[in-house]
C-alpha cells in the first residue's frame, strides 16, 4: 500500500503539472518549451493512476461523498440541452479557425496543388503542380466555392480565403459527423466530449486551417464504419439492408475525395470479417452482392481515366503510392508506433486513445472467451468494439506499409479510439462518470486553446517563413495581360498560385524541352534561391537557358524568410 501511496501522489503531481501546462499555453506562454511542444504529464499520470489503484480505491471519494455544491452545479449542467455544447464545440473550431488564419497567411504546397487545380477548373489559369495521382473531388469544391464567391482571378488575392472556407466546412461536418456517430454508440454528453478532445488534439487542430481533403474524408470514412456496423446491429430488418447498401454510396465519395482512403477501406473490411465473421456477411447474400455491384459501378469512371491516362487500371492508385516521402518500405509504420499516441492526439487524447485501446482489447477477450452474446461476460457490443479497435489497428498497419507517416492519415482511428476511449473512462469510474467527463471536458476544451497556441508558434512559422520568401518573386513573375509565362523552381505549386503562371521543377522542364512542349512565345523564368530547394547550380541553371539571351532579376532576401535571396533567369521562347 505505501507504494501504491507514492504512485498516487506522483500521479496527482502529473496531473496538476498537466493541467497548468494547457492553461500556460492557453494563454501564450509556452515559449518556455522547446519548440512549443508540451510534456506528456498526463500520459505519464495515467500510468501512475493504473499503479495506485489500490490506494486511490480505499482513499478515494465514495458515491455517495458529493459535496453540496458540486452535486447542485452538475445538475445545472444536465439540465442544459447537448445541442447546446455541441454548438459551443462548433464555435470554437470556427474560433480557432480564424484565429489561425493569420499565423500561416500563404498556401502551402499541398494546398497550392488543388487550389490551383480548383482555379483552372474555374477560369483555365495553369494547374501548376497537378498530378495523375490527386483526386479530383476537393478541387471541384473548390472551384464551385471560387464560382459561388465571383472570384476574380490570381490578382484580386481573394481566393485562398474562400477556398480555406471550404474546409472549414468540411471540418465542421467531420465534427458533427463524429457527434452523431459517438451519440448513436454512447450518450449525447459522453459524444460531446469525443468531439472536443478531438477537436484539441494537435494532429487535427494543426489541419484545420488548411485547404486540405483528410478531414473531409474521414468524415465519410466514420460514416463507413457507422454503416457497417448498422448493418450488422440490424441484420436482417430493412434498416440493415439498406445500411449496407447505402456503404459503397458514401465510400465512394471518400474515394473521389481522396484516392488514400483505399487503405483505410481495406482496413476496415478486414476489420469487419474479423470482428462479425464471415457468415454475418455471406448472409446478406444477394444485398451483398449489390452493395458491390454498386462500388464497381462507380469506380468505372476511374478506372476508364486511369487507363487513358496510365495504360493500367490501378495506375492512378499505385501512382499515388509511389509518391509516398519514405525512405524504405514500412517507415510509415515505424513513425506510427513512435508517435503513437501522444503525437497524434496531444496529451490528453492520448489518454483517451489508449483506454479505447484497453477497452477494445478487454472486448475482444470476452467475445473470444464467450462466441455468443448469452455467454457469460460477453456484452451486446463487444463485437462492435473488437470492429473499432481492429480497425483502428490495422489502418496504422496498412497506411505504415503502404505510405510515409503523417498524422493526416490516420484520423480515423484516432477518432475510433477517441469514441471507445471516452466510453471507456465513463464506464470505469461508474457513479462518478459525471463528474470525470465533466473534468475531462473542461480541461479539454482548456487543451483547444493550447493546442491552438502550439500549431500557431510551433508548427506554423517554418512554412510561412517559406512564403515570406517565395511569395514576393511569385508576385513579380505574375502573367501580365495574357502573357503566357513558365517558372522552374522547386516551389511549382506555391509559385503557380501567387503568379497565375504554369509552373514545373527542374527536373519536368527538362522533360519538356526534350519533349518540345514549350510553346513558342512563352516567357520562361528559372528561379533559384540562396536556400532552396530541388534546384541546380547556377552553372546548371545557365546550361539550361542553352545560349538564350537572358533578363536577369535579384530579389533581395526578405525579413524572415527562410529561403534567403532569389535570382531569377528569364528567357523568351
Amino acid at each position: 500500500m505505501a507504494r501504491a501511496r507514492v504512485f498516487g501522489v506522483g500521479a496527482l503531481v502529473l496531473t496538476v503539472l498537466a493541467a497548468a501546462q494547457q492553461l500556460m499555453l492557453a494563454v501564450g506562454l509556452g515559449g518556455w518549451l522547446p519548440g512549443w511542444q508540451p510534456w506528456p504529464y498526463l500520459l505519464l499520470a495515467a500510468v501512475l493512476w493504473l499503479a495506485a489503484k489500490p490506494w486511490w480505491l480505499e482513499n478515494g471519494p465514495r458515491r455517495d461523498g458529493v459535496p453540496g455544491p458540486w452535486a447542485s452545479f452538475e445538475e445545472r449542467l444536465r439540465q442544459v440541452p447537448a445541442w447546446v455544447y455541441v454548438a459551443v464545440v462548433l464555435a470554437s473550431a470556427v474560433g480557432a479557425w480564424v484565429w489561425l488564419q493569420d499565423f500561416e497567411p500563404y498556401l502551402g504546397h499541398e494546398e497550392a496543388v488543388y487550389a490551383n487545380k480548383a482555379r483552372f477548373w474555374f477560369d483555365g489559369t495553369p494547374d501548376a503542380g497537378w498530378g495523375v495521382y490527386r483526386p479530383v473531388g476537393l478541387p471541384a469544391l473548390g472551384a464551385l466555392a471560387l464560382w459561388l464567391t465571383g472570384y476574380e482571378g490570381h490578382a484580386s488575392g481573394s481566393g485562398m480565403g474562400t477556398l480555406r472556407a471550404v474546409t472549414l466546412v468540411l471540418a465542421l461536418v467531420m465534427l458533427c459527423t463524429t457527434y452523431l456517430v459517438a451519440r448513436a454508440w454512447t450518450t449525447p454528453r459522453r459524444a460531446v466530449v469525443a468531439v472536443l478532445v478531438l477537436l484539441s488534439g494537435l494532429g487535427f487542430l494543426r489541419r484545420v486551417p488548411e485547404f486540405l481533403n483528410d478531414i473531409g474524408s474521414t468524415a465519410l470514412l466514420l460514416v463507413v464504419v457507422f454503416l457497417l456496423v448498422k448493418a450488422q446491429e440490424r441484420a436482417g430488418s430493412r434498416a440493415g439492408r439498406l445500411a449496407l447498401l447505402l456503404v459503397p454510396v458514401v465510400a465512394l465519395a471518400a474515394f473521389y475525395l481522396r484516392y488514400g482512403v483505399v487503405g483505410n477501406l481495406l482496413a476496415v473490411a478486414v476489420a469487419g470479417v474479423f470482428a462479425y465473421g464471415p457468415r454475418a456477411w455471406w448472409a446478406y447474400g444477394r444485398w451483398l452482392w449489390a452493395a458491390v455491384g454498386l462500388l464497381v459501378l462507380g469506380l468505372v469512371p476511374h478506372l476508364l481515366h486511369a487507363v487513358e491516362r496510365t495504360g493500367k487500371p490501378l495506375g492512378m492508385i499505385l501512382s499515388a503510392t509511389s509518391q509516398a516521402n519514405r525512405e524504405y518500405v514500412g517507415d510509415g509504420l515505424v513513425y506510427y508506433l513512435s508517435v503513437f499516441p501522444y503525437r497524434l492526439a496531444g496529451d490528453l487524447g492520448a489518454v483517451v486513445m489508449a483506454a479505447g485501446l484497453c477497452a477494445a482489447f478487454a472486448a475482444w477477450r470476452r467475445v473470444r472467451g464467450g462466441r455468443n452474446a448469452e455467454a457469460t461476460g460477453v456484452r451486446e457490443d463487444d463485437r462492435r468494439r473488437v470492429f473499432l479497435g481492429t480497425a483502428a489497428l490495422l489502418v496504422f498497419v496498412v497506411l505504415g506499409v503502404a505510405t510515409d507517416g503523417e498524422p493526416r492519415f490516420v484520423y480515423l482511428p484516432v477518432t475510433l479510439l477517441t469514441i471507445l476511449g471516452v466510453q471507456a473512462l465513463a464506464e470505469c469510474t461508474r457513479a462518478w462518470a459525471p463528474r470525470v467527463l465533466a473534468s475531462l471536458a473542461v480541461l479539454a476544451g482548456v487543451t483547444v486553446l493550447g493546442t491552438a497556441q502550439v500549431v500557431a508558434h510551433g508548427a506554423m512559422p517554418g512554412p510561412t517563413a517559406l512564403g515570406v520568401s517565395t511569395v514576393p518573386v511569385a508576385r513579380t513573375l505574375a502573367a501580365q495581360d495574357g502573357e503566357r509565362c513558365l517558372i522552374v523552381t522547386g516551389y511549382e505549386p506555391e509559385f503557380g498560385w501567387y503568379s497565375g503562371c504554369d509552373a514545373v521543377t527542374y527536373r519536368q522542364y527538362g522533360e519538356r524541352v526534350r519533349e518540345a512542349r514549350v510553346p513558342r512565345g512563352t516567357r520562361v523564368s528559372f528561379v533559384r534561391f540562396e536556400r532552396g530547394r530541388l534546384q541546380p547550380g547556377a552553372a546548371g541553371v545557365r546550361r539550361l537557358i542553352d545560349g538564350r539571351d537572358a533578363t536577369l532579376l535579384r530579389v533581395p532576401a526578405a525579413d524572415g524568410g527562410s529561403a534567403g535571396a532569389a535570382t531569377v533567369w528569364s528567357v523568351r521562347f
